[in-house]
């Protein structure tokens, strides 16, 4: 897996503090005579006050490798915001690169039998390849396993929900990984803006229910994507 933000907006932190005063000014106040203070101030006002939809006016996009279409599948649900995809109807996938869960990977026979499988598939769809038939019919065969690239734009109010959704416990393994990364990458440039960003559990109860997971995630294994 790979996971890059690659173009941010300039100052997002500005911007949004800019955004949220002039909720209350007469004129647009000009960004350059914000203290960081005054906007660390803002930001955390607003936030904590439930006013997100200035958050919106600060967007991150991320280019993303190596990651199963079944992440991707779940990473589309999030509607508010922008992907493109790599297309299985116009790029080979031979050799056919794939994940695989690490309890496939720790079980000996588990393991075994999953990558006969993924080679099967792969023999497969070269097979179908040179026979003539399109891309976009031979994927038929492919796995939610296969590798897929995605290029993706999220506003920060939309990361915020992502993050509370994904970098849960209960979230599924790959997807919640690929959120701890990416709140790792934008809290580097805006701290302010993310530094209560994460599961629900460690800004109150846990949506869940009570779970183990909620007490460890309080402990300290967020830490990790702050690193």
């Amino acid at each position: 897996m790979k996971v890059k933000l690659i173009r941010y907006t300039p100052e997002p932190e500005k911007v949004v503090a800019m955004a949220a005063k002039s909720c209350h000014t007469v004129d647009i106040p000009k960004m350059e005579g914000m203290s960081e203070k005054e906007i660390k101030a803002i930001i955390r006002i607003t936030r904590d006050a439930g006013h997100h939809s200035v958050m919106e006016h600060a967007n991150f996009t991320f280019a993303i490798e190596d990651v199963s279409r079944a992440l991707t599948h779940q990473l589309v649900r999030h509607r508010l915001a922008s992907y493109s995809q790599q297309s299985q109807r116009y790029v080979n996938l031979e050799p056919l690169e794939y994940v695989a869960p690490p309890t496939v990977l720790s079980n000996e026979k588990a393991r075994e039998r999953y990558t006969e499988v993924m080679e099967y598939i792969e023999r497969s769809y070269h097979e179908l390849v040179e026979l003539g038939i399109p891309l976009e019919d031979a994927r038929y065969i492919l796995p939610n396993a296969a590798h897929t690239n995605i290029v993706v734009t999220m506003n920060a109010r939309e990361l915020w929900n992502f993050f509370t959704l994904r970098t849960c416990m209960k979230a599924q393994w790959e997807i919640r990984t690929m959120a701890f990364i990416m709140l790792k990458q934008v809290r580097e440039i805006a701290p302010t803006l993310f530094d209560k960003a994460g599961p629900a559990c460690l800004r109150g109860p846990c949506p869940e229910g009570e779970h183990e997971c909620a007490e460890r995630m309080r402990k300290g294994l967020l830490k990790g994507a702050r690193k």
